[in-house]
């Protein structure tokens, strides 16, 4: 009879783990999709990841451009408002267009250097024009991308996933002490609370199972949220300010198309598909276990184009899929993308209720601090991951040796090239462009690994 029970509960036991391993399989397959009970708050969780910094760039340009309240808050909806259809355009697909990843889509950072003074100078009906026709373009290398694919093996995809991660944990940080710009940065308070979250999002990620693991971000944020309520950190002011509904208009800021802001904005725009390349192949090893397929390459950045074309007609900036989703979806395990299109829904809807958007944008800097260095860091870790696909040889390393070093120390010495142009400064300052790009003529011009190279691996 004991010898009965032990065995009935060795199977019990084995039974549990194979379902375990079927469950978690089955959450890495992108086409799957999850009960709407796990599905809805796990899409919600990456609206969250985004959120503050999809408004943040309509924010900075506005401010450049001298524009009223309602003229800011129409930019902050609108870039809610195109996210989503761009989320929705790459999740679940058009024809050839969208990658059919959970890729989460959102306002570019890379353009805010370029965009800025054109804004200021010429105003931004020039920014969305040179958008318009920079989407174009860039929606031109999606369709080529079968054909251009020799420029992206392991060692260049893999060392721009890398770069990505590495170039944004400053602004992770940045998060932590409160938020660029705080009176009271790195005040004990934001250290604190993000510290808390970073526990909490660790600790339910490693310590538990099933959904409470994969929404670890969700419940790290709402836990920074319900302690910072009680020290009057969280500002619903916004929220009464708020209408309740508001459609979108296209041309409600207008479109002109200035010469120098098309070659400004169209250069960024061909150059940053580099970071959809990276982003798109960081979500597929990390969320699905796998290399991104040439399609989902090619239709991941016609949509980026698209999407940015789109987006220049209804007053939102260009987009580019959301690094630290990319993030998001590696700490997680799961690789829906039925998840990541209901969070594009919930993106449109909050471009719909302005109210709905300034009730997440009251979530403190330093709580979303606490889960996005995390997220920045599992990106990099997803291009470690890349990079193990390739050999690591002499060339292979010195490839990703002089693409960190260029992307790593040119933002950081800035006075090195105060005298070119602007154009040029803007170029260097990104970091990932000359990184990127170093790697990319690097793999083109080095010599190929020779037979006796095997010692260097």
């Amino acid at each position: 009879m004991t010898h009965d029970t032990a065995a009935a509960r060795r199977n019990s036991d084995s039974q549990g783990r194979h379902h375990a391993e079927d469950s978690e399989s089955r959450l890495r397959d992108v086409d799957y999709f999850p009960p709407l009970r796990k599905a809805i708050p796990l899409g919600i969780q990456h609206v969250l990841a985004m959120f503050v910094s999809n408004a943040a760039v309509p924010l900075i340009i506005a401010g450049a451009a001298g524009l009223s309240g309602a003229d800011t808050v129409f930019l902050v909806q609108m870039a809610m408002f195109v996210a989503g259809i761009a989320t929705l355009v790459q999740t679940l697909g058009i024809g050839p267009l969208g990658a059919r990843l959970p890729i989460v889509m959102g306002t570019s950072f890379g353009f805010v250097p370029v965009m800025i003074p054109i804004a200021a100078a010429q105003g931004l009906p020039a920014v969305f024009g040179g958008a318009l026709i920079g989407g174009l373009a860039m929606a031109v290398v999606g369709i080529f991308y079968k054909r251009l694919s020799i420029f992206f093996p392991p060692v260049v995809s893999g060392t721009f996933v890398l770069l990505i991660g590495i170039l944004l944990l400053p602004v992770g940080f940045a998060y932590v002490g409160g938020g660029v710009g705080a009176e009271d940065f790195g005040a004990p308070h934001h250290l604190l609370l993000a510290a808390l979250v970073f526990i909490v999002t660790v600790a339910f990620h490693q310590f538990c199972r099933g959904f409470l693991s994969e929404a670890a971000v969700l419940i790290g944020i709402l836990v920074g949220c319900v302690v910072a309520a009680p020290f009057g950190l969280l500002d619903f002011s916004k929220v009464g300010e708020a209408s309740w509904f508001q459609l979108p208009m296209p041309f409600e800021i207008g479109i002109s198309f200035d010469p120098a802001a098309i070659v400004a904005i169209t250069l960024m725009s061909v150059v940053t598909c580099a970071e959809s390349i990276g982003d798109i192949s960081g979500t597929a090893i990390g969320g699905a276990e796998r290399e991104a397929t040439k399609r989902e390459l090619s239709g991941g950045v016609m949509a980026d184009g698209l999407s940015s074309s789109f987006a220049a007609l209804f007053g939102a900036f260009p987009q580019i899929s959301f690094s630290q989703n990319v993030g998001l979806v590696a700490l997680t395990g799961v690789a829906s993308r039925f998840v990541v299109a209901i969070g594009g829904g919930f993106l449109v809807v909050a471009g719909l209720v302005p109210k709905l958007g300034a009730l997440v944008s009251a979530i403190p800097a330093a709580v979303l601090g606490g889960a996005v260095i995390i997220m920045f860091g599992m990106i990099a870790s997803a291009g470690v991951k890349m990079l193990s696909h390739a050999a690591f040889n002499k060339r292979n390393m010195l490839i990703v040796g002089i693409s960190l070093a260029l992307a790593i120390g040119l933002p950081a010495q800035s006075g090195l090239y105060e005298g070119a142009p602007q154009q040029i400064r803007v170029l260097l300052e990104s970091g990932l462009i000359p990184g990127a790009l170093a790697s990319i003529v690097l793999n083109l011009v080095l010599p190929k690994e020779s037979r006796d190279s095997s010692n260097d691996r």
